[in-house]
């Protein structure tokens, strides 16, 4: 199969991503083989690939949106049929015995792999997958359009729900890349008035198309204080920002894997009963409750697609901010 393989971290002389050809895997028991159709492309890729993420194993092929179709099955595996059309999230697999997935937060579980990271993803022609951890997508969504709800759609809502939002109330956006557009609609669809915060001019036009109230910069000062809100870039000079704009009992979240050193804080910034958490990986029934819920509303996904053998520009495309869409790899 062909693939994308990282060898070595990235340098700024060379590209991170070498395009191979390597046997396709096969599927053992309780496993899939997926033909891939596409992948998206995440900023998680672009950590791992610079190297932000301590990496557990190299070579590696990244890429954890994954849509493709079931083209082999392994011994015992019984939940899907050849040709069915599959979702691959981050979430690769977990233990199932442990303390966090008894409580049903699977998305801590020490023993947990992430697709892309631990395990081959889905910048390559082919991978496997636990039958349990592949998810049936909605027909209403092309394949392009359906890799992003795989990460930055089910991340998106797993932060909006622990944001603590509610029909009516303020939402604060910070950054405006790949989940907070999907955010946005979430949040519109269940009544909220969303403020999103960012710095390109094209993001805020875009965020006022999709319903914002208000668009401005991290700087500006929204008419109303936010009754919760989440940060999706990974600055940490943002958290103080968000908790001047957030009223007494409110939520932020922050939703990125990484985040730059966040300063020094007043307590009167965090004084009110204000919460900060952050926000780890998702659970299979996130993955699930997001697909239904975008199948209903339904959420328009905004695309800029890239050939396979184009992962390297797509990557270089997100660190430099020159997407004012979601990027995703046409695999087959």
């Amino acid at each position: 199969m062909r693939a994308m393989l990282l060898e070595r971290l990235a340098s700024p002389e060379s590209s991170a991503l070498r395009a191979v050809d390597i046997p396709a895997p096969t599927p053992v028991a309780n496993q899939v083989r997926v033909r891939i159709r596409c992948c998206g492309v995440c900023h998680t890729d672009l950590h791992i690939v610079e190297g932000d993420l301590a990496l557990p194993t190299l070579p590696l092929i990244p890429g954890h949106q994954i849509v493709g179709e079931v083209d082999q099955l392994g011994p015992e595996a019984t939940s899907f049929k050849l040709g069915d059309r599959v979702g691959i999230p981050w979430l690769y697999s977990t233990d199932g015995v442990c303390t966090f997935c008894q409580r049903h937060t699977e998305n801590l579980c020490e023993q947990a792999q992430f697709t892309g990271y631990h395990v081959n993803g889905g910048y390559a022609e082919y991978c496997v997958v636990r039958e349990d951890f592949a998810h049936p997508l909605p027909p209403v969504f092309s394949d392009e359009n359906a890799a992003p709800l795989l990460c930055a759609g089910v991340i998106g809502y797993r932060s909006y729900r622990l944001s603590g939002a509610a029909a009516g109330q303020r939402v604060g956006l910070y950054g405006f890349g790949a989940s907070a557009h999907l955010v946005l609609q979430l949040a519109r669809h269940q009544g909220c008035e969303v403020y999103v915060f960012t710095r390109g001019k094209a993001h805020r036009q875009l965020a006022e198309r999709l319903g914002a109230v208000w668009a401005g910069s991290a700087d500006e000062v929204p008419a109303y204080a936010l009754d919760a809100s989440i940060i999706f870039a990974p600055a940490g000079a943002l958290v103080p920002q968000a908790l001047r704009h957030l009223r007494m009992g409110g939520t932020l979240a922050l939703a990125g894997i990484t985040m730059t050193q966040i300063p020094a804080l007043d307590y009167d910034l965090l004084y009110h009963e204000r919460v900060i958490r952050s926000v780890a990986n998702s659970t299979r029934e996130d993955c699930r409750d997001f697909l239904r819920l975008a199948a209903e509303i339904p959420i328009q996904t905004q695309i800029q697609l890239y050939s396979l053998s184009e992962a390297n520009r797509a990557l270089a495309d997100l660190k430099q901010s020159k997407l004012e869409a979601a990027a995703v790899l046409r695999v087959s």
